[in-house]
């Protein structure tokens, strides 16, 4: 049986307050004029009231195989994520393209399991209290069957336990901070989409050791799990004989300029720098870096590796930057899938492609077969069930020879991908291109 999750005492408190007012206001009523087995999302507005939408609802409607957000007509799903502000303006388009893929297999194929797919995407715009408060409504209120894509590691911490304290599945989340992937038996609600950044790290080192041996190395972090996991990654990862660590320097997320920490690493002696940054900060980075006239070895979460890094940055100045990935680019616009992609995005409603596209539809993908694999039990256990029998899944978006397994002691659900370098042409356009062996980072 699947785990229910960890109720805060205030969760456990809410719960018996119905039963205790239903035992002293109707302890004669006759079964027959209780709610329990009504299978709309309408249905949840009283548990709603009482913030227990995994409580009795959902478990009357596991009787009957149908949970909260499912009607005959519609499976309805949700997630958090920036849509305004500076991280918007650049992740906005990964939920919008899973958005547009829902909307193409609601059109072509009517959807899945007999009922089109809501997608429901709150704007957190990138503050932890926001994210609560929308995931508070897409379970409590719209009654969402699972929250799918959640985006961004310091905004989901806010939401992470609460969904696992209700047992509302918390999948395929965007987020790639160790915590989200790593603990299955504590959080047996979440399954991380990304890479976890440790992982990923862990291979930025083994390569600068075995690449670019002897030279002196430095981290540039945001200070928050997603750089504070790059540091470890890299240190588990670097070969202290070949390539010392000679500094670590942090910057804040709400920082304006960064001028002073690039500095400090250009005074460390540094010859390759890793860079745990959004793009906006990596841009800042390397063009800091140019204008001291310090040109390291970068190398830079997959977090950077989209085109829109252009927008932060010349090619010219990112030229060699080295990044990872698992998906097709965006760029080969003759490979089948990618020419596909590019025709659902035009035609339903989805942003221009990209790299991020691209793995929005990959992840849009998964979340349909999940579905599909729970169409005789679509309850959140059943959907748990679901996504931990896949096994060896391939996505035509996938780079050949990458593949997802997912299990009860395995969250994570891309743990396999490759170095992309960027290569600027003659006529100065910037591109990413893959070089190396497929990397598995378990």
């Amino acid at each position: 049986m699947r785990p229910c999750g960890k109720p805060s005492v205030v969760v456990v408190a809410l719960l018996l307050l119905p039963l205790v007012l239903l035992l002293a206001a109707c302890s004669g009523e006759d079964e027959e004029n209780s709610p329990e087995g009504t299978n709309t999302p309408a249905a949840g507005a009283t548990a709603a009231a009482s913030a227990t939408p995994a409580g009795a609802s959902a478990t009357a409607a596991s009787n009957g195989q149908f949970g909260p957000g499912v009607t005959d007509t519609e499976i309805i799903l949700g997630a958090h994520s920036p849509l305004s502000g500076a991280l918007g303006a650049v992740y906005a388009m990964i939920p919008k393209a899973t958005g547009a893929y829902f909307n193409y297999v609601n059109d072509t194929e009517g959807g899945v399991c007999g009922r089109k797919i809501v997608y429901k995407v709150e704007d957190d715009t990138y503050d932890p209290a926001k994210a609560l408060e929308v995931t508070r409504k897409l379970v409590e209120q719209d009654q969402v069957l699972a929250l799918v894509g959640n985006l961004g590691d310091l905004p989901h911490a806010s939401a992470f336990d609460y969904l696992n304290d209700l047992g509302v599945p918390d999948l395929l989340v965007s987020a790639g901070a160790h915590k989200y992937g790593s603990d299955p038996e504590g959080h047996p609600w979440t399954v991380q989409m990304i890479p976890d950044y440790r992982m990923e790290a862990t291979f930025f080192g083994q390569y600068i050791s075995e690449s670019l041996p002897g030279r002196n190395v430095a981290v540039l972090y945001e200070n928050q799990d997603f750089g504070v996991d790059g540091v470890a990654g890299v240190k588990q990862g670097l070969d202290p004989d070949k390539s010392p660590l000679v500094a670590e320097q942090p910057y804040e997320a709400t920082a304006i300029d960064i001028r002073s920490e690039v500095t400090n690493l250009k005074n460390s002696g540094a010859e390759v720098t890793v860079l745990y940054a959004t793009p906006g900060f990596t841009g800042q980075a390397i063009k800091a870096a140019d204008r001291l006239g310090w040109k390291p070895q970068f190398l830079a979460s997959y977090v950077n590796s989209d085109d829109i890094l252009f927008q932060f940055v010349t090619p010219k100045l990112l030229d060699g930057m080295i990044t990872f990935q698992a998906l097709k680019l965006a760029a080969w616009r003759d490979d089948p899938a990618v020419a596909k992609h590019y025709e659902i995005m035009s035609k339903y409603g989805g942003p221009a492609p990209s790299n991020f596209t691209i793995y929005a539809q990959a992840l849009g993908e998964l979340a349909v077969e999940m579905l599909s694999r729970a169409c005789d039990d679509l309850t959140r256990p059943g959907l748990m069930d679901a996504i931990e029998s896949v096994q060896g899944w391939k996505s035509d978006l996938l780079v050949e020879g990458i593949e997802v397994t997912i299990s009860d002691t395995d969250h994570t659900a891309l743990d396999a991908g490759r170095m992309l370098r960027v290569v600027v042409d003659e006529g100065g356009k910037g591109s990413f291109e893959y070089f190396g062996p497929i990397l598995q980072l378990r």
